[in-house]
């Protein structure tokens, strides 16, 4: 029976560990955290359960290709989300409700001249994309970028002008009003960047969003994910060791790792080794490769950092639903500045969940469990966070003041983590809270292989590897890791 080592327990490394006892494999996964999980982690406290990052996902049928892969039926349940999400502006009293129903969408843009019309024509082109890439690109392994990019050469040339094209540039030439176009480009901050940044390809997340599969919450919580998995991998005689992060390695042979070391000078060796941590900064950080030092590093793109925070609230709160986005009325200002800025921003852009609206087993009766999380610079830019109690305190505040309710006075238990203790605590680079960015030269063949450059039985999962961030695409990221493995000779 071969063996293989999963170093981080993140939802690619427990996917592909699932995936590996399917194929015969005995499993040890390590993890550096007390929890598994790794950033799909939950915080409890007093009665209250919080989903430490992802709140959602879509493309649901991930999740079944997964368990199905493995002979069991998915054993997580769902609830579809409509409206999906709402969006308040600063300048404007009531949000807007985004419905997947197209019909009542347009009533809530029914300032867009032609809007049904205009959504549908993006919407298709988007769709279009999608499916003429999906299987062709996103869900598939490449060797080389040679060989990337005369994969590319089968997408349709329709969509080669949206590959240069901003988001933002599209939205610009599809709406009028700047609402409409500020709405339907957050999709880019789910990339952890801005509609001016992200090539206008990922408008396809807009199509997943409103017509394709939607969004789903799970019942108990995104943890829920976790724990089901690790039930079969138990099951499997998976073994979990907690507690310890990996931090050196001896060479087998010239092209082989024959064992990993943890802190505590532990020693795991393996046929396999699957490395479910950024799959760039790994490289460099552990296996010392000079491509990926810290200067290399920070020359790269690198989204932005989460600063987040986690109340109890022991009341129903009013003109919430299960996620929110709170707006300013200088978008373009605003996200031009957000990427350097040395500084917290005095008037933040935030999202706002509260999964008590959907699943109230998450708080106790009668109260609420409150996500905010505020997208700020990576600590390569603003590194001093001195200011964090004041920071928090005036999100807060605005968040009470735009909703009409008081937060303050009710909060039963307050959590709260900035770039520092994201990157401490998940090992992400500077602070970076879904790693490497989408640009064009950062997507697809361009991105940190699933596969190591110098030694052949290690290899890589997750959304800092192909073919990106976001839970379905680490899901298919397992899938992807999982082929090269059965390929590899070693």
């Amino acid at each position: 029976m071969k063996t293989a080592l999963i170093i981080g327990a993140g939802l690619g490394g427990l996917c592909t560990a699932l995936r590996l006892t399917q194929k015969g494999y005995k499993v040890k996964i390590i993890e550096k955290n007390p929890t598994i999980g790794g950033r799909l982690n939950i915080l409890q406290d007093k009665g209250y359960s919080f989903d430490v990052g992802p709140s959602f996902y879509s493309m649901s049928y991930e999740f079944d290709e997964l368990f199905n892969s493995v002979g069991v039926k998915n054993p997580l349940q769902i609830e579809k989300l409509d409206p999906i999400y709402q969006v308040y502006f600063r300048n404007r009293k009531e949000p807007f409700k985004i419905y997947t129903d197209i019909d009542k969408l347009a009533q809530e843009f029914a300032f867009e001249p032609r809007f049904k019309e205009k959504i549908q024509h993006y919407l298709n082109k988007a769709s279009q994309f999608f499916h003429d890439t999906e299987n062709a690109i996103v869900k598939k392994n490449f060797n080389s970028i040679p060989h990337y990019l005369l994969g590319m050469t089968k997408v349709p040339l329709k969509h080669i002008p949206y590959l240069l094209k901003s988001m933002w540039k599209v939205l610009d030439k599809t709406f009028e009003h700047e609402e409409t176009k500020v709405i339907f480009s957050l999709v880019a901050f789910f990339l952890g960047s801005t509609p001016f940044e992200t090539p206008s390809i990922y408008a396809l997340l807009n199509y997943t969003e409103l017509k394709h599969d939607g969004y789903w919450a799970v019942k108990g919580g995104m943890y829920s994910i976790v724990r089901e998995i690790q039930k079969l991998l138990e099951q499997r005689g998976v073994e979990f060791i907690t507690g310890a992060e990996i931090i050196s390695y001896e060479n087998g042979t010239p092209n082989k790792i024959s064992a990993f070391l943890d802190h505590h000078g532990n020693k795991y060796t393996a046929d396999v080794f699957v490395v479910n941590s950024d799959a760039a900064a790994f490289r460099g950080k552990v296996l010392k490769k000079t491509k990926y030092n810290e200067q290399k590093l920070d020359k790269l793109e690198w989204t932005l950092s989460p600063f987040t925070i986690y109340l109890g609230v022991r009341k129903k709160l009013k003109n919430l639903i299960h996620h929110n986005y709170f707006l300013g009325d200088n978008f373009k200002e605003y996200a031009n500045k957000i990427f350097k800025s040395i500084i917290a921003p005095e008037k933040p852009y935030y999202y706002v969940n509260v999964t008590s609206k959907s699943d109230p087993t998450t708080a106790p009766e009668g109260c609420e469990n409150v996500f905010i999380l505020c997208p700020v610079p990576d600590l390569r830019y603003k590194k001093d966070w001195n200011d964090t109690q004041e920071f928090a305190l005036n999100i807060i505040q605005d968040l009470q003041e735009r909703i009409e309710d008081n937060l303050l006075n009710y909060i039963d238990t307050m959590h709260i983590m900035n770039p520092i203790d994201w990157q401490n605590k998940f090992n992400l680079y500077r602070g970076s809270g879904l790693g490497l960015s989408h640009g064009m030269l950062q997507v697809g063949g361009f991105r940190p292989k699933n596969y190591d450059e110098d030694y052949k039985n290690v290899f890589y999962v997750g959304a800092s590897t192909t073919p990106g961030t976001g839970l379905p695409m680490v899901v298919i990221s397992s899938r992807l890791v999982t082929e090269r493995i059965e390929q590899a000779n070693f």
